[in-house]
């Protein structure tokens, strides 16, 4: 157990001395350009699958003659 105890401490103290932390703007403005292309992925593949679902309802359709 005290092994354990040991390793998170000396593992704050890495974090804490060791890590170049990115400044706070930085990290704002990355969070940012990440969320809004995550957006415009999510956009973009619901519009692929909204248009292969309109052409797979319409072959549906030819093929099935409803």
């Amino acid at each position: 157990m005290a092994g354990i105890v040991n390793y998170v401490k000396e593992s704050f103290e890495e974090l804490r001395t060791n890590v170049t932390w990115t400044p706070w703007a930085e990290a704002q403005r990355l969070t940012i350009v990440v969320a809004v292309f995550s957006i415009l992925f999510s956009l973009a593949i619901w519009g692929v699958d909204s248009f292969f679902a309109k052409i797979l309802s319409y072959v549906y359709e030819i093929v099935l003659g409803k």
